[in-house]
């Protein structure tokens, strides 16, 4: 009964452990943009979005937004970076005849302007951003992040590549790369790496439009220019709403939503291996009483009290020990057969090993230190007066 508390508690930690290492490993894993000082603002049409954005408009808020001197660059892209927004799709090779090989690629998408690389500060690692160059291109021309030129290309290199999607469609949309990002991971820096590409917005052609204007502002610039910036926008557009937001109280919103399940996982953890510990150091108690007669012969024979302490916790280390060992046995299964895919790899492993090991040690130290003592304290002849 003893080593089942402990492995259940063992598993307890294991869990929590593994979940709060994953993140801190996402947390350092690099996103692939620079968020600082670049602000969102959402165009919000009178007409509820009926109307297609023309050419002529991208221009002109534009030229307007670009005219203010707190402004370096300004992009468009459907969707703004530390947003809930998603389009996916899947992807497969071959180019616009029809030909292809290889099996589906899923993978996020996001449309973009010429501008976009500039404001977020996008590192090229093959190839080139999309430019003029593109116009009247008989492919879309496409940007993909590292993992996504992998799986579609694995071994090659994927600048002057094509691929379609993969649908019923008898005339499939076709694409062709024209440069790889390194990293790109648009929900922020507890989000897991995934297929990602960036596709050319094109005023017209496109599925949709890009709603999202994104601004990377001079240094220092304080939410005082809120206020004129929307004036500016109300230049081009009076009857339209803005939606205004810095890319850092993006990103303060949504640590706080994906921390959130640590949070709650840690406070039931926390309690249910509370509820173990005192059922642990009751049994250990129990057990300690009910030995009294053993103790006593041991102290009459001639063992010192440090000597009955020590035998209390190394018996108490050696259930751990069992229970540990069982529990990796059961636990080592899961990164081996990948049911967790990379939110379980070995590093998460080996680590929640290692923490789970120690807590288990110290949680089992701690729930033998007052039943040992007490143990060590009898005097052999109290001890012996129970025969």
């Amino acid at each position: 009964m003893l080593s089942l508390e402990i492995l259940i508690a063992f598993a307890i930690v294991f869990a929590l452990a593994a979940f709060g290492l994953r993140y801190l490993q996402l947390y350092r894993m690099p996103l692939g943009f620079d968020a600082a000082d670049v602000w969102s603002v959402t165009v919000k049409p009178g007409d509820n979005g009926n109307k297609r954005f023309e050419e002529a408009l991208y221009d002109g808020l534009r030229r307007e937004l670009s005219a203010l001197p707190e402004v370096k660059n300004v992009g468009f892209v459907t969707y703004e970076p530390y947003s809930m927004s998603t389009m996916t799709s899947d992807m497969r090779r071959g180019g616009p005849e029809g030909s292809a090989g290889g099996g589906t690629v899923h993978t996020e998408m996001i449309e973009g302007d010429d501008g976009a690389a500039g404001v977020l500060g996008l590192e090229l690692a093959d190839g080139r951003w999309f430019s003029k160059l593109d116009n009247g291109a008989a492919q879309r021309p496409v940007v993909l992040n590292r993992r996504m030129a992998e799986a579609m290309f694995p071994g090659e290199r994927a600048v002057g590549q094509q691929f379609i999607e993969a649908d019923d469609r008898e005339t499939p949309q076709a694409y062709r790369v024209v440069g790889v990002v390194g990293e790109y991971r648009g929900k922020g820096e507890l989000a897991a790496p995934d297929n990602f590409m960036f596709t050319r917005l094109e005023p017209g052609k496109n599925y949709r439009d890009a709603r999202t204007i994104l601004l990377k502002l001079r240094p220092g610039t304080t939410r005082d220019f809120e206020q004129r910036l929307n004036a500016r926008l109300k230049l081009v557009k009076n009857d339209w709403s803005y939606q205004i937001t810095p890319l850092s109280n993006m990103r303060a919103s949504m640590l706080k939503t994906q921390t959130v399940p640590l949070i709650i996982v840690g406070v039931i953890a926390a309690f249910m291996l509370l509820m173990v510990a005192f059922g642990l150091f009751g049994a250990l108690w129990q057990n300690t009483t009910q030995r009294i007669p053993e103790i006593g012969l041991r102290r009459a024979l001639g063992a010192s009290a440090s000597q009955v302490y020590r035998q209390i916790v190394a018996e108490q280390f050696m259930l751990s020990s069992t229970a540990i060992v069982l529990g990796l046995a059961l636990l080592v299964q899961l990164p081996l057969t990948g049911v967790f895919g990379e939110n379980l790899n070995w590093p998460v492993f080996a680590g929640a090993a290692l923490l789970s090991m120690a807590a288990i040690y110290l949680l089992s130290l701690l729930c033998a230190v007052y039943p040992g003592w007490r143990a060590s304290r009898l005097s052999p002849t109290e001890a012996l007066h129970y025969e």
